[in-house]
């Protein structure tokens, strides 16, 4: 049997797994995260949630098949609800929105109050899970863009004080001259340009509604503007 592959944005979070670490895969699907990281050693054995029988079924029948059923622990449950609060240090919740992230974690208190990590991969609503995780206890310590059929954010959170983050944080996550990403110039300017749209929109608006609303977009892409210029510059 050939070893298990992931996609780009599971690798990312594969790849930052401590070793040795206890690990928890909630909303497992096939199961393949978990069981790359058996594969490759990084961890001594796992739990893999998923909300449904139909994907912790085929959560079963990828361990099985990789002879790896022993070393998983399958729950059936909404989110965090499965998995106690000292079982795992490293937990993923990938493939979901972002509204479903932010949910599953405000419904399991224990998650902002310890060490344990969480890499967090929204689908969609990015912005409102930077929003969330830092009013609600979350410090969130790297952000990685990757490619595969389009760019995917990637974010390791854990409990802890965050300081706040401006409206163009919120939309593009912080930023440091020494970063080294590849995709960030990319990411900014395809959100820019989606918060130009949202303008745009209101723009012809004469609700009083809208106006206020189109005066936040404003204040956003002025931050994205000057958010952009600032990468550019230290590319140079």
């Amino acid at each position: 049997m050939r070893p298990v592959e992931l996609s780009p944005r599971l690798l990312a979070i594969a790849y930052q797994v401590p070793m040795g670490a206890r690990f928890a895969d909630i909303g497992t699907d096939h199961a393949r995260l978990p069981v790359w990281l058996l594969e490759h050693g990084r961890i001594p054995s796992a739990i893999a949630v998923d909300l449904k029988e139909g994907p912790l079924s085929r959560a079963r029948q990828t361990a099985a098949r990789h002879d790896l059923t022993e070393r998983i622990s399958f729950r059936l449950g909404d989110g965090l609800t499965p998995l106690g609060p000292e079982e795992a240090d490293a937990i993923a919740i990938a493939g979901m929105g972002g509204e479903t992230i932010a949910s599953i974690l405000g419904n399991a208190p224990w998650a902002s109050g310890g060490t344990c990590l969480f890499y967090l991969q929204p689908m969609t609503s990015v912005p409102d899970l930077r929003r969330w995780l830092w009013r609600n206890g979350f410090v969130i310590e790297r952000e990685e863009l990757v490619r595969e059929d389009k760019l995917y954010v990637v974010l390791t959170a854990r409990g802890g004080e965050m300081a706040p983050l401006t409206a163009a944080e919120e939309w593009c996550g912080k930023q440091a001259r020494d970063m080294t990403s590849p995709y960030r110039g990319e990411y900014l300017s395809m959100m820019l340009s989606r918060a130009e749209r949202a303008l745009e929109g209101l723009g012809c608006s004469a609700r009083l509604k809208d106006q206020e609303r189109a005066k936040r977009w404003r204040g956003l892409v002025s931050e994205l503007k000057q958010m952009k210029e600032e990468w550019i510059a230290w590319q140079r």
